[in-house]
């Protein structure tokens, strides 16, 4: 059962804030390390920069979707507009995914032929700027994640704790060039930086899909919506539950087995009395419940 909350005039301010904080965010680190990367040359920098630069695109592409989810149902699209969500992941994790081959190839390169870093210090002052700032953001953007559960929201914050991770491990590439004269540690550093990066795109690729195709709830959400609804004294059984969400709407449908010879009225309030349950459970869901009585031989989903 999910854990956060569904007012949606506060949820749709916090994702709107949570955007256009991530954009000023980025933007800033994009001047100051473009200017330490300028100073340096060092490729744990570039790649730190490559990274800020996605952080932007990803946060652009977050405003535009993020809006576009939050605009109400119509009448072309009666089930709202939340595949923006999951659509704009999928844009940025393509997009991540070839910079990262890049910064890869480009690590590579330098690993084969090294270069020293310059004004290394300067480069550090630069890193510890960018850890504080990125670590309220991110701590910002999870509280927003807990409360919303906006798969465009917690794209985002996966790029800015990936950014997080990054610019330690250039923070201590840099320390350990300047001081140790260790060449080798700022190409080895970008690279492992690259594959992370990757990995982390892949992932957000990953649940993109899985929520533009549908993927059911968890199987401790469909366990509980079954226990919910069987618990009512009038329900004989539970079949063909389905489930899938939409950026921050959810959608639940199922069939009740009931007494076939209970009037209509009396089957519409138990669907009444069961739909109002599965909602305290899961408030932000769309709930649509089918009769059948009970006893009656008919196809059910052979996977339920």
């Amino acid at each position: 059962m999910t854990a956060a909350t569904h007012d949606p005039a506060d949820n749709a301010r916090l994702m709107k804030l949570a955007t256009v904080l991530a954009m000023g965010v980025a933007l800033t680190l994009i001047s100051v390390k473009l200017v330490a990367w300028m100073s340096t040359g060092s490729v744990a920098l570039l790649s730190s920069l490559i990274d800020s630069t996605l952080d932007a695109f990803a946060s652009l592409v977050n405003i535009m979707a993020v809006r576009h989810a939050l605009t109400p149902a119509d009448s072309d699209h009666r089930f709202g507009h939340g595949k923006a969500e999951p659509l704009a992941g999928l844009a940025q994790s393509a997009f991540i995914i070839g910079s990262a081959l890049l910064l890869i190839s480009e690590s590579a390169h330098r690993l084969l032929h090294p270069e020293p870093v310059s004004n290394g210090m300067a480069g550090v002052f630069v890193m510890v700027f960018s850890i504080v700032v990125t670590l309220a953001l991110v701590t910002f953007q999870r509280r927003v994640i807990a409360k919303t559960e906006s798969v465009a929201i917690s794209a985002d914050a996966l790029h800015y704790f990936t950014d997080l991770m990054m610019n330690f491990g250039v923070l201590i590439s840099l320390v350990l060039t300047s001081v140790l004269g260790w060449t080798w540690v700022d190409p080895v550093f970008a690279l492992g930086i690259g594959l992370y990066i990757l990995w982390g795109s892949g992932q957000l690729a990953w649940g993109s899909y899985n929520l533009l195709m549908d993927k059911e709830f968890p199987d401790e959400d469909r366990t509980l919506i079954k226990d919910i609804a069987r618990a009512h004294p009038d329900v004989r059984n539970v079949h063909d539950l389905r489930t899938r969400s939409s950026g921050q709407q959810q959608f639940i449908q199922l069939h009740l087995e009931l007494d076939g010879d209970m009037p209509l009225r009396r089957a519409h309030d138990i669907s009444d009395d069961v739909e109002a349950q599965i909602r305290d459970a899961f408030p932000k869901a769309d709930v649509i419940i089918h009769q059948d009585p009970a006893g009656i031989a008919e196809p059910h989903l052979a996977f339920d």
